[in-house]
């Protein structure tokens, strides 16, 4: 109920808005906001997305009316609607979203910009013109006939819908309750009544002369694409819109009590469904006489921000609409245009995001970005999706053609590089490149791309036969992404970049080098291989011959095999990992640290922090320690008391301000192991001096005896497993103990977590907000799916 009434007060202002910003009648807006949220809430297939009329068919709409009329333009919304039930119906849902992102987001881009170029005449006092170009050219005669009042009106809007998400204080918390969109169109409406009771207001005629849409009149192909536009904007933005709210209500769900496996049941978004139900919305808004509909992102993220779970919030804020629509319409036409039109113009500008245009310029799409926003802005919206297509496929194009092949040669041996793809398009250069060399040459080709097509396999193939028949050598080396006809035999080469300190059943190279023999392997650079790429099956430069042999330096002196190892790991890193890192290296050289975590975990050689939490150099500020213990803070004075734990909390939380703690224990721990089997009355070693830290664990394991920690709803497997929960748990209350945390937790600025890692299973358990806060009988560690890190930001996307 309340989360219907919030959409239902952004639902209103933003209806009649779009309705003034196209020229449309009134009602229009009305009629498309119910029907968006009964029709599609009840039938499309994201429960929590809200549908209505939507800021990205502003441009398309309004070039309908000007050119077709209203009631052609409601025939050609069925028709659109017709075409959406067609495509879900042959589920082509998620081939729509096929579509690049930076064309996407350069369409909706485009959009903004015309719409707030048009709604900037308005909130001047003016009318918009017929074109984005023609809006910019008039705006300096705009400025010349100024009227103070609509101006002030507008500039009052825009104010409060920038201020009133930042109000300070408790006040400022209460107030924020109320939507932005509603408190701006409410004030500004209150001061226009009060300072300037002449300026335009919304004029809601007569239901009896609602108009209703009529057969299409004009040129078959042009209505064709009319149809066609419509469908694709709306659908596009619809799909877009049901993805982030999937994402922002799985977010929502691992977020709360209990976690992801916990109360709330996320209902997984069914696109075509959607698609079908936003085509039958389309059609019946059509038929009744409404604007075209799709999934709007604004009030569908604040339908998830304001608590809804499931269809029924969507369902009322659309009958809410039809309640205001008949019984408040005096009041509604006490708002100044002036002011739905300061509101228009702010989503349109927030349409251009620049969270996108750094995203595109990271992928190095900036170009696709720049000629979809171009075309949109000068050609319209179908035309502006051509062109960006037209220019992604051409930047593509580019980039599979541009591999750069160079040859070197130092002392008799050869060198040849090949940078970017390795395609048919490069096959020519490539062949007259590896031509050039003599026969029977030593030499290594360095790979350093992320593709490589069975043409250029071929090619490369053919010209190492030849050379080894003739007896050369060749070695290859290289960063490739990819595996090309990879034997059987190297399927074993199955570990990550930690396999040079390999303590477990993986096998080595020399156990498959035969197979290596008569057929090119390229395996992923993250194989971890200390030696650069065998083909020839001898090893290469630097080749190991198994984890346990021991290595020779190049000036002839042997290592133990521990030194081997940990040389041949830092040869990997040099070669492989760190010109892939360098960079953000030297950016965070020097820029110095910012963790957002503190990671207390268990010194276990097993416990791979970075890999179990997918972070990089910047990420975590980790202490580890055996047993993950957090001594408290009255045993630091004392003889046997340990400062780096505390020293490393106080720089963490004081300051590097870390937003969370983490005290991440693990299954088969060696140290709670030693605890139960051998209980040190008297510390006398080191090691039990600091195992001492753990027996409150113990004492709380014996004196929870019924009511012990659960994984999951089961029970632990033995006392190990039982100590290692109760031992998170317990090191979490020695963390609220310490001073500088206490304050954090104060003042709201930091959260503690717990975490449990069973290695056998490579899973993750978090501890429930519920257990981790201290305030139930049984510590509950619930596991983590597969989508759970799946968030998005729909805050980011309502801004499009």
């Amino acid at each position: 109920m309340s989360a219907s009434i919030t959409v239902f007060l952004i639902a209103v202002p933003m209806s009649l808005g779009l309705a003034v910003a196209i020229d449309a009648p009134l009602q229009a807006g009305l009629v498309s906001a119910a029907i968006g949220g009964i029709v599609a809430g009840l039938l499309g297939g994201t429960p929590l997305q809200v549908s209505g009329p939507s800021a990205g068919l502003t441009v398309v709409t309004a070039e309908l009316i000007q050119v077709y009329g209203w009631r052609t333009t409601c025939a050609i919304t069925i028709g659109a609607g017709l075409l959406q039930i067609l495509l879900g119906s042959l589920r082509a849902a998620r081939s729509a979203l096929a579509v690049s992102p930076a064309i996407v987001h350069g369409t909706l881009a485009g959009i903004g910009v015309a719409i707030a170029l048009a709604q900037l005449h308005i909130v001047l006092g003016g009318s918009p013109q017929s074109s984005v170009v023609d809006n910019a050219l008039a705006l300096p005669a705009q400025l010349e006939r100024l009227s103070p009042a609509a101006p002030l009106i507008g500039s009052l809007t825009i104010a409060v819908l920038v201020l009133w998400p930042r109000l300070p204080g408790r006040v400022g918390q209460a107030v924020r309750r109320i939507p932005a969109a509603l408190a701006a169109v409410a004030i500004a409406t209150a001061v226009a009544a009060l300072a300037t009771p002449a300026i335009a207001r919304v004029d809601l005629p007569s239901w009896r002369s609602h108009a209703l849409p009529e057969m299409p009149q004009g040129p078959a192909l042009a209505l064709a694409t009319a149809v066609f536009t419509v469908m694709l904007v709306a659908s596009l933005e619809s799909l877009l819109s049901a993805v982030a709210v999937d994402k922002l209500a799985a977010d929502r769900a691992a977020g709360s009590e209990g976690g992801p496996s916990g109360h709330e049941r996320v209902e997984r978004a069914d696109l075509d469904r959607e698609l079908r139900g936003q085509g039958i919305a389309n059609s019946l808004s059509g038929l009744l006489g409404g604007l075209p509909i799709s999934g709007g992102a604004v009030r569908s993220s604040a339908n998830v921000r304001a608590g809804a779970t499931g269809r029924a919030a969507t369902v009322l804020h659309g009958l809410w609409v039809l309640v205001a629509a008949a019984l408040l319409v005096s009041v509604l036409e006490w708002i100044p245009l002036a002011a739905l039109a300061a509101l228009v113009m702010m989503v349109g500008i927030q349409m251009v995001s620049f969270a996108h245009i750094r995203n595109v310029h990271k992928h190095r799409e900036f170009l696709v970005y720049g000629a979809t926003i171009t075309g949109v802005v000068l050609f319209g919206v179908l035309k502006g999706v051509a062109l960006g297509v037209a220019v992604a496929v051409a930047v593509a194009l580019h980039r599979l053609a541009r591999t750069r092949i160079t040859v070197a040669e130092q002392d008799g041996r050869y060198l040849v590089t090949v940078r970017g793809q390795l395609t048919f398009l490069a096959v020519p250069r490539l062949s007259r490149a590896l031509g050039q060399l003599p026969p029977g040459v030593d030499a290594v080709v360095e790979l350093d791309g992320f593709f490589m097509d069975h043409a250029a396999f071929e090619a490369i193939q053919d010209w190492r036969n030849a050379q080894i028949a003739q007896g050369g050598r060749i070695v290859f080396t290289g960063r490739s992404g990819g595996r090309v006809a990879e034997p059987a035999a190297a399927a074993h080469s199955c570990c990550r970049p930690w396999t040079p300190w390999r303590n477990h059943h993986c096998h080595g190279r020399s156990e498959h080098a035969a197979a290596t023999t008569t057929e090119l392997t390229v395996h992923d650079a993250t194989l971890g291989e200390a030696g650069p790429w065998d083909i020839d099956g001898t090893g290469g430069a630097g080749a190991r011959t198994g984890p346990g042999a021991s290595g020779t330096t190049a000036g002839g002196s042997s290592r133990p095999a521990g030194a081997h190892r940990l040389l041949n790991g830092l040869s990997s890193f040099q070669r492989n990992t760190a010109p892939l890192v360098r960079e953000e290296l030297a950016r965070l050289a020097a820029e110095g640290q910012h963790p957002s975590q503190l990671f207390i975990a268990c010194a276990d050689s097993r416990l791979v922090t970075s890999m179990i939490t997918s972070s990089g150099p910047g990420d975590l500020f980790t202490v580890r320690n055996v047993g993950n213990l957090v001594p408290p803070p009255d045993t630091a004075t004392t003889e046997s008391g340990d400062d780096s734990v505390a020293a490393a909390i106080e720089y963490a939380v004081d300051v590097l301000r870390v937003e969370s703690i983490t005290v991440c224990g693990h299954s088969g721990c060696g140290a709670m192991q030693a605890l139960l089997s051998a209980q040190p009355r008297v510390p006398r070693t080191p090691l039990w001096r600091w195992l001492r830290h753990g027996l409150p664990s113990l004492e709380r394991m014996a004196s929870r005896q019924h009511s012990w920690a659960r994984i999951s709803g089961r029970l632990p497997t033995d006392a190990v497993e039982q100590l290692c929960l109760t031992n998170i748990v317990q090191q979490l209350d020695h963390l609220r103990a310490h001073e500088s945390v206490a304050r954090r937790l104060a003042e709201g600025t930091l959260e503690l977590h717990g975490m449990y890692f069973h290695v056998g299973e490579a899973q993750a358990y978090l501890l429930a907000q519920g257990a981790s806060a201290g305030t139930g009988p049984d510590e509950v560690f619930d596991r983590v799916g597969p989508g759970a890190g799946l968030s998005t930001t729909l805050e980011a996307e309502a801004h499009a």
